[in-house]
């Protein structure tokens, strides 16, 4: 499932191709034509994105929601012609301007439908803070996770605690600050979880900025450490996330996976020893 980084790229690219423009809009697959008739022919207002949702604002406050779920795909391109949709294609965004055409289609996603702004709000409300968004609030997400019994492996993949944060971010930064993916959430500090969040916002913030999710220090990218780069159909270079069985780039321990609420979760039995509690000690 893409993390909420793709989805600020999403929004920013689509706010650069198709704001202020009076745009198409139509549904070839069907499902979403009657919203899509609505809207065609409106000056698409802008996009943004609160973690793995994106809306795109219309006029009198009207806003496509979108969701990508697992299989969803959302391409935004430009040419010389706009071409035929490929596929099930559920919404198509097109514009154009003399020899300029730009076009986006939307498929497979788990959501994809016309909202009200009191609906829009109401799904903000129901989630997290977002690391990519200037008005966050982590301490929203502290007050969750200090109260929480629930492993802070599980609490980082709740939407509902914390926006945007998938398998890849959520394996990575445990790993990088040294925590047990099954420590339970209200034995964590506040100032670990401020420097969990700093790093969390920087390196979704390069994520934007790359498009691909890096997390490896200087000291142990390929090139610092004489090895292979990583080759994987996520790309960038990462401690733990798919690295099970491999060698820890730190300490050399075999990276170990086990299940946590149906997603894999990948860690380093070393580098991330098992929590004990003092009064149990």
């Amino acid at each position: 499932m893409p993390e909420g980084h793709t989805l600020h790229r999403l929004a920013d690219e689509l706010a650069a191709t198709f704001a202020g423009r009076v745009v198409r809009v139509g549904s070839p697959q069907g499902r979403f034509a009657d919203a899509a008739a609505l809207l065609d022919g409106q000056v698409l207002v802008g996009a943004e994105a609160w973690g793995k949702h994106l809306f795109v604002a219309f006029p009198d406050e009207r806003f496509v929601h979108v969701h990508l779920g697992l299989y969803g795909k959302f391409d935004v391109a430009t040419g010389a012609e706009i071409p035929l949709p490929v596929g099930q294609v559920r919404l198509r965004l097109s514009a154009s301007d003399r020899d300029w055409n730009a076009w986006a289609d939307l498929r497979g996603a788990t959501t994809c439908e016309l909202v009200t702004r009191e609906r829009r709000d109401a799904v903000v409300a129901r989630s997290g803070p977002d690391p990519l968004r200037e008005d966050a609030e982590p301490d929203r997400a502290w007050e969750r996770i200090r109260r929480s019994k629930a492993p802070i492996g599980g609490l980082l993949m709740d939407q509902a605690v914390l926006a945007g944060v998938g398998n890849v971010y959520r394996a990575e930064l445990l790993f990088r600050h040294r925590v047990d993916p099954m420590r339970p959430g209200h034995t964590l500090r506040v100032g670990q979880w401020r420097a969990m969040w700093e790093d969390l916002v920087a390196l979704m913030h390069e994520g934007v900025r790359t498009g691909r999710i890096d997390t490896v220090r200087p000291e142990h990218t390929p090139e610092a450490m004489g090895r292979p780069p990583r080759r994987d159909d996520h790309g960038g270079e990462v401690y733990v996330y798919r690295r099970h069985g491999q060698a820890c780039h730190v300490c050399g321990s075999s990276v170990r996976t086990t299940e946590l609420q149906g997603r894999n979760l990948f860690w380093c039995p070393r580098c991330q020893p098992r929590f004990r509690s003092r009064a149990l000690q």
